[in-house]
C-alpha cells in the first residue's frame, strides 16, 4: 500500500526549497515523519542538484536522519 505513490511529505519539503523558503523546509526537516521521509527527501535533492547549496538545509538533513536513526528516539505520528 502506497508504493505507488510518491513520497508527499519528501515532495513538499522540495517545493519549500525550490520556492526558496528553506527556513520552512528545515522546520518540515526538524519534524520529519520518518527515517525513510528523511532519506527521499535527500535523494530528491541529489537529484534536483540542490545539495551544497544551502549548508544549513545540508545539515538539518544529515543531524535529523542521524536523530532519527538513533534506537530508542521515535516520533508519534
Amino acid at each position: 500500500m502506497g508504493m505507488s505513490k510518491p513520497n508527499s511529505w519528501s515532495s513538499k519539503v522540495l517545493a519549500l526549497v525550490k520556492g526558496g523558503n528553506v527556513e520552512a523546509a528545515i522546520a518540515q526537516i526538524k519534524v520529519a515523519p520518518s527515517v525513510k521521509d528523511l532519506k527521499a527527501l535527500e535523494t530528491a535533492l541529489q537529484a534536483a542538484q540542490l545539495t551544497g547549496r544551502w549548508r544549513t538545509l545540508d545539515s538539518a538533513v544529515a543531524d535529523n536522519l542521524v536523530l532519527l536513526s538513533a534506537p530508542r528516539l521515535h516520533r508519534s505520528p
